[in-house]
């Protein structure tokens, strides 16, 4: 980590003074974001042992994140659309997430919940809404940034921008833990704060110099411009077999990682009975493994047929699920202070931090390997859009199974998915070679 801040700080002389700006902005807004990931990654967690949630209500928070990429489509023309693209930014983030606010008209204890309901109803609201900015924002800052840094620089400083986002989350989860354990209700009192935050951090990268480009030129209704996408879309699965396989791949992923998303903190809160603090270090583990395994995989995945690394990131994942589960059969664990360490669930987050580091670079870089460069943003829409469409059953399968059969079921049934998954990405490699015209 320091050889690269030096590696960056003397990167940082040659910039031009808009970039030197920029970079600087980039910065603090990295630091912000952090800042609310290290929080928010908790939410399941809050939901459950503050707020006395159900395994359904949770079913709902971990759809919301993907559910809403189903709106992408819509958003990235709204966004071509749009003359002015800053005050678009700084509204998506007041109207998003301003509503963080409202959280500190919580309940402050146990005493003050009464009828639970209506408050883990509008906590599932309010997280709804959050996670509904980042479809819109996200697309958007890149662009800002990508016209401003000089191609030579831009992953470098994105990457050292990534990283510091990610030590601060880190930093931030660990603390946030330790304060619900002292105060369960204390999201009460940092939410509100986020939500300023929040705002604060769109309006620096708002600060960015850029000129938007006029709707003038745009003859087509949005509806049609729409509709026009999703014929594209259609066209693409029917006449690219190897994108084909590597989404139904990518469908039956999904599909595991929804379905067993849900169980997860129901099993740390149910079965090992785990306290925020130990929530909280097991998240952080598999995020420092993921952050030291990312350079080597970012080199690896150059190299190898997506579909391969597909598959490497696949089995990860089925082998995180696999000891998972055997944690129930295994609970051996001593304390460290107030952090239970459980053997079988460590060597669990191990594969986790794996899938984590390879899941990242496979996400955003896995389907330029099937197209042209100029076709990358429309395959992106693709990949984004059926994120979406999973997400609208596979939360609610893992609670529906739960119901009848046990945690263990749920994870076995998330293997095969899995399994199925590697499967279809084998036969395609062997079946199915990429040709790019």
């Amino acid at each position: 980590m320091k050889a690269m801040l030096k590696k960056n700080l003397a990167r940082y002389h040659t910039l031009t003074p808009t970039e030197s700006r920029t970079f600087r902005l980039h910065i603090a807004y990295s630091i912000i974001e952090g800042i609310i990931a290290g929080v928010v990654i908790l939410n399941d967690f809050i939901l459950l042992k503050s707020l006395q949630g159900t395994k359904v209500q949770v079913a709902f928070l971990v759809q919301s994140a993907s559910i809403v990429l189903l709106a992408s489509v819509v958003f990235n023309e709204m966004l071509n659309r749009s003359r002015n693209r800053k005050k678009l930014l700084l509204w998506v983030a007041i109207m998003f997430r301003g509503p963080l606010v409202f959280l500190a008209m919580f309940p402050q204890s146990y005493e003050q919940l009464g009828n639970p309901v209506i408050w883990q109803h509008s906590f599932l609201i309010i997280l709804f809404m959050y996670y509904l900015a980042q479809p819109m924002m996200l697309p958007t800052i890149s662009l800002f940034l990508k016209n401003i840094y000089r191609h030579e620089y831009f992953g470098q400083l994105y990457g050292f921008a990534t990283m510091t986002n990610k030590i601060v989350m880190l930093v931030v989860t660990a603390v946030f833990g330790i304060a619900l354990d002292a105060d369960h209700f204390a999201f009460t009192k940092i939410y509100p704060a986020l939500g300023l935050a929040g705002i604060l951090s769109i309006y620096l990268i708002s600060r960015i110099p850029y000129v938007s480009a006029t709707a003038a030129n745009i003859k087509l209704a949005l509806w049609q411009s729409v509709k026009n996408l999703v014929f594209e879309m259609i066209h693409i699965l029917k006449t690219n077999a190897p994108f084909r396989d590597m989404q139904i791949g990518f469908m039956l992923y999904g599909i595991a990682f929804l379905l067993a998303e849900a169980m997860l903190s129901l099993f740390l809160l149910n079965i090992l009975n785990c306290n925020f603090t130990t929530v909280a270090f097991y998240k952080n583990s598999y995020n420092i493994l993921a952050i030291l395994l990312l350079p080597f995989f970012s080199r690896l995945i150059g190299k190898l047929d997506p579909r391969r690394f597909g598959v490497f990131t696949f089995a990860s994942l089925g082998l995180f699920y696999f000891f998972f589960m055997l944690t129930e059969y295994f609970p051996y664990h001593f304390q460290i202070g107030d952090i239970a360490i459980y053997p079988m669930l460590l060597l669990s987050y191990v594969f986790h931090g794996i899938f984590a580091a390879t899941m990242s670079l496979l996400w955003f870089i896995g389907s330029a390997y099937f197209c042209k460069p100029t076709e990358a943003g429309t395959y992106q829409a693709v990949h984004t859009s059926l994120t979406g469409v999973r997400a609208i059953f596979a939360p609610h399968m893992g609670v529906f199974f739960l119901a009848y059969i046990s945690y263990t079921g749920v994870f076995v049934i998330a293997i095969l998915f899995l399994l199925s998954a590697i499967l279809v990405l084998l036969a395609s490699m062997k079946l199915k070679k990429v040709i790019i015209s």
